[in-house]
């Protein structure tokens, strides 16, 4: 079968694609390799994606947007698609499970986030742990944040973290940025950012919630948990925020 719109990738934009799609009465057809919603299925609280629902949450979204493209006739399936050939009226689309073909091909397959790996991450993504700053920085605001990086990226989302936070550390394994020269001035002038340098963090604590974390300096083995529990039971006052992703593409090669 050729389909008249073939959509990879079933996170919000590629739903949104199918929805619009298939109610427009195409043959429309969405490929997912793992499950459909993306990144913000991760996100317990979603305040900032126009005409939700008071206390959605990504999951919640994600499902909506399901049902509204099955009741308008798209078809989803999982798979995982290892190349595509573009190139003249009809386009090929091989996955691990089937080809497919289709008249037009919309890729949305989003970002992933590239994290460190180490304890606690990933039980703690979506509950103090942030891999979005303009998606979460509105929930932390007066609190004291961590950016891990000294990119482009991790930078630029720290600068954006002021507007909102208390106080914006960044922890970075070297001991200068990597981030282009105009955006570091900007950084170094701003009073809200400080530098934690030659330093990782190598563990992350917490039920249910973030409460601490563990950083190393590369330099000297030295290991210093942060944590707002040194004289009170109250919660660990900061959220640490990863900020690096990298592109999802079928492309780049």
């Amino acid at each position: 079968m050729v389909y008249d719109v073939v959509i990879i990738g079933a996170g919000p934009a590629g739903l949104a694609a199918g929805l619009y799609a298939s109610r427009a009465r195409l043959t429309t057809l969405i490929i997912e390799k793992e499950s459909e919603g993306g990144q913000i299925k991760t996100t317990d609280e979603v305040a900032n994606y126009p005409g939700s629902v008071r206390d959605a949450s990504g999951p919640s979204l994600i499902e909506r947007m399901v049902e509204q493209v099955d009741e308008f006739g798209a078809k989803r399936v999982l798979d995982e698609i290892t190349s595509v050939e573009l190139e003249g009226k009809i386009k090929v689309l091989k996955g691990s499970k089937e080809e497919y073909k289709a008249k037009t091909v919309i890729i949305a397959t989003g970002a992933v986030p590239r994290p460190i790996g180490c304890p606690g991450e990933k039980e703690l993504t979506g509950r103090g742990v942030s891999y979005c700053a303009t998606c979460d920085a509105a929930f932390f605001e007066d609190l004291e944040v961590f950016v891990v990086g000294g990119g482009d990226s991790a930078v630029e989302e720290a600068l954006y973290l002021t507007k909102f936070a208390r106080k914006v550390t960044i922890i970075h394994r070297r001991d200068e940025l990597r981030a282009a020269k105009s955006i570091q001035e900007k950084a170094f002038k701003n009073e809200k950012i400080e530098f934690m340098w030659d330093s990782v963090v190598t563990e992350l604590k917490g039920e249910g919630i973030l409460e601490s974390m563990v950083v190393k300096n590369v330099k000297t083995g030295d290991q210093k948990e942060k944590s707002s529990q040194m004289k009170t039971m109250e919660p660990l006052e900061y959220s640490y925020l990863l900020v690096l992703t990298q592109p999802q593409s079928y492309l780049k090669e």
